[in-house]
């Protein structure tokens, strides 16, 4: 199930934060609880994903995104993601997430996550996403200029432009046997 009271409660802790630049790094603390964590102790990789997505919404809020989407009534959707995980996470650890824009193209926006559990990093997200209104995706340049930037987009890091660059190669809708014979 999706957390929503910890989505309620990271928002709501994240109402009086100071406003972010568009590329500025928001830091948001969590809990690994043990609802959280697989049959092998450690935080379940897709509950990592549900964490992540609170801190790219509390990012959101401190950069004014969220008044925005409500203002516009738009909506968010991720198109994409890597992850790597490096270090185990277990229960009650205190994880320290790190979330920021790293830039936009005409299609989408990028950020990159990582969590910290006592200095180390544990594991980094990419995620391609959009904002959304009527079933399309809208232009990243009007999202961004509707919560006050008004500059071109940052370069995207060399390894951001390369895994983009992998993705638009990647066939889509998948073919199975394709997949399974090695030629996709």
């Amino acid at each position: 199930m999706y957390p929503f009271i910890r989505l309620a409660w990271h928002m709501w802790s994240q109402r009086k934060a100071p406003r972010l630049a568009v590329t500025d790094i928001h830091v948001s603390h969590h809990r690994c609880m043990p609802w959280d964590i697989d049959p092998w102790m450690e935080l379940n990789n897709g509950r990592t994903l549900s964490l992540y997505d609170l801190g790219r919404l509390g990012a959101g809020m401190r950069l004014g995104l969220i008044a925005a989407l409500r203002r516009r009534r738009w909506g968010l959707a991720v198109a994409g993601a890597s992850v790597r995980y490096r270090r185990r996470v277990t229960a009650f650890q205190k994880i320290e997430m790190r979330t920021q824009c790293v830039g936009w193209d005409g299609r989408f926006v990028y950020i990159v996550q990582s969590m910290w559990v006592k200095g180390t990093c544990c594991s980094q997200a990419l995620m391609r996403t959009a904002v959304t209104a009527k079933g399309r995706a809208i232009d990243p340049a009007e999202v961004i200029a509707e919560i006050g930037y008004d500059g071109p987009p940052p370069a995207l890091p060399d390894w951001v432009a390369a895994w983009v660059e992998a993705e638009g190669t990647r066939p889509w809708p998948p073919v199975a046997d394709e997949v399974r014979s090695g030629t996709a």
